[in-house]
């Protein structure tokens, strides 16, 4: 809705939490002349861990680790791409404090934060998020990105907000269930962007569930929990 002038001075524009999709970048280049800049963090960091800057930058990143910031990579079982980010440095908070345990500070183990966090660090230093830990299903016995299918599911219907859950199966440990807003989602059509993008078939979802709304959290974000519920009434229902 926005006119092209309306950002005019506007030199920087920084977005984290959720990644920003190509076609957001696109449009914002395209209309306003301005380069959004990724980062990434979390609460227990203070927030800000790795940005892209003007002069360091690299599509699809979150950019670098800040100055002071050091790093490991744990390896994960079934991923060989990227591990699991642990993080240390003055930005680090001090500690949990849980209400089971009044005023008992429960400080991370050894300063370094895990982030839960399956990452992959090039040999510039920029760092590609693969997704959360729990965002991963054991299909068969290979690991699966749960974000990397809504990704496909998004490719494929653009305009509906889609999410997708793991779901236990008794002969291939977990399977895919699709949460989506599109009426017509069908196996066949993801079936085929599959192919088309080079994704093995464990990628795509066994069953799909059609809502009038994906439950979304006040945030923004996906309410995975609310989804896994609707998930999961399918299952039974079924």
């Amino acid at each position: 809705m926005a006119d092209t002038y309306d950002f005019y001075s506007v030199r920087y524009v920084f977005a984290g939490a959720e990644r920003v999709k190509a076609d957001t970048r696109r449009v914002w280049f395209e209309k306003f002349g301005i380069r959004i800049l990724e980062g990434y963090g979390a609460t227990e960091t203070a927030p800000a861990l790795a940005v892209n800057t003007p002069m360091h930058f690299r599509a699809g990143t979150v950019g670098r680790l800040l100055p002071g910031i050091t790093h490991r990579i744990e390896p994960v079982a079934g991923i060989d791409q990227g591990g699991r980010l642990f993080v240390h440095g003055p930005n680090v908070m001090l500690g949990y404090l849980r209400a089971e345990a009044p005023g008992v500070l429960e400080p991370p183990d050894g300063g370094w934060y895990d982030t839960g966090d399956i990452v992959e660090i090039d040999a510039d230093g920029f760092v590609t998020i693969k997704g959360r830990a729990k965002r991963f299903a054991k299909v068969a016995g290979e690991m699966v990105p749960l974000g990397a299918v809504e990704d496909l599911a998004a490719r494929v219907w653009p305009a509906a907000i889609h999410a997708v859950v793991a779901a236990p199966d008794p002969k291939r440990g977990e399977q895919l269930v699709l949460v989506t807003e599109q009426k017509d989602a069908s196996r066949a059509a993801l079936s085929a962007a599959a192919r088309e993008s080079g994704l093995p078939e464990i990628f795509v979802p066994r069953a799909i569930v059609a809502v009038p709304a994906v439950p979304i959290l006040g945030s923004g974000k996906i309410d995975y929990p609310a989804v896994a519920r609707l998930a999961g009434e399918f299952s039974h229902a079924s």
